[in-house]
């Protein structure tokens, strides 16, 4: 499409006149590779500044909304510096360029919604969720702090209690529960999720828009509030990225076992 060819891991339609729908569709569950992360970054600058889109939907293509983080990106922040210091950096700009996009976007969330897809996901200003889509932070299982959208968002949606207890234990939680701590907007069923994701958008669309854009700004201070701490997850993430631990919960991952953690349990 005109305007997004910077962005070829992305695929974007026109459902309706004004809305525009940003797809993720990738191999292993649009699994989040280095070209990726950074359009994920990069893309909502070109949808802030464009005339003909009122409204966003981000969704994920086939089975799932995203798997996270692909093997190979994770791989790559591990044993590269250089690397890590720009996913670090894209990390940042994935969750202050989707608050700070003046149109409102909504996300349809189906099947598994992990790590880096997952930040776009639960920051949405409207996030729809199957009722049995299967939401996991999934940080402290690769054995690194949990960062990217965690600390500026989750406790803010569903209280300190429930973020803890998720985001240290990394367990799954159904679109129906998020719905029900208050994590996501709405739960529907799986056949329905995109239906209503585009319902929303082209509600959104028929709206005032300065009314709607700058509810969303005002509201969004929010998060503003919480940029320390969103700065702090990140250097903690990114720190631990270099730890063997991180390298442990990655090889455990590939081959599918349980991690066995030695990492430094004093600080």
């Amino acid at each position: 499409m005109d305007g997004y060819e910077a962005f070829p891991s992305l695929h974007f339609e026109r459902p309706a006149p004004g809305i525009l729908q940003v797809v993720l569709d990738a191999p292993n569950l649009n699994a989040v590779d280095e070209q990726a992360h950074r359009d994920l970054a990069d893309v909502w600058l070109a949808v802030d500044r464009d005339p003909d889109t009122r409204v966003a939907i981000i969704q994920g293509a086939g089975k799932g909304f995203s798997a996270g983080g692909s093997f190979d990106l994770i791989q790559g922040i591990i044993e590269d510096y250089e690397a890590r210091t720009r996913v670090l950096r894209e990390a940042r700009d994935i969750v202050l360029n989707v608050l700070n996009c003046s149109k409102p976007i909504v996300s349809a969330i189906h099947g598994p919604a992990v790590g880096a897809g997952l930040v776009v996901a639960l920051l949405a200003d409207i996030s729809i969720a199957a009722r049995d889509a299967r939401i996991i932070d999934g940080h402290t299982r690769l054995g690194v702090a949990a960062g990217d959208h965690a600390a500026i968002c989750w406790p803010l949606l569903c209280g300190m209690a429930k973020s803890k207890y998720y985001l240290l234990t990394c367990e799954t939680l159904s679109g129906e529960e998020a719905e029900r701590i208050g994590l996501v907007s709405l739960c529907v069923d799986a056949s329905e999720v995109h239906d209503r994701a585009l319902a929303v958008a082209r509600d959104l669309s028929q709206g005032a828009q300065s009314a709607i854009r700058w509810t969303k700004h005002t509201l969004n201070h929010w998060y503003r509030l919480l940029g320390p701490a969103f700065d702090a997850s990140l250097a903690y993430e990114f720190y631990g990225m270099g730890g063997p631990d991180a390298a442990e919960g990655l090889a455990a991952h590939r081959e599918k076992r349980n991690p066995v953690f030695t990492g430094a349990t004093s600080e």
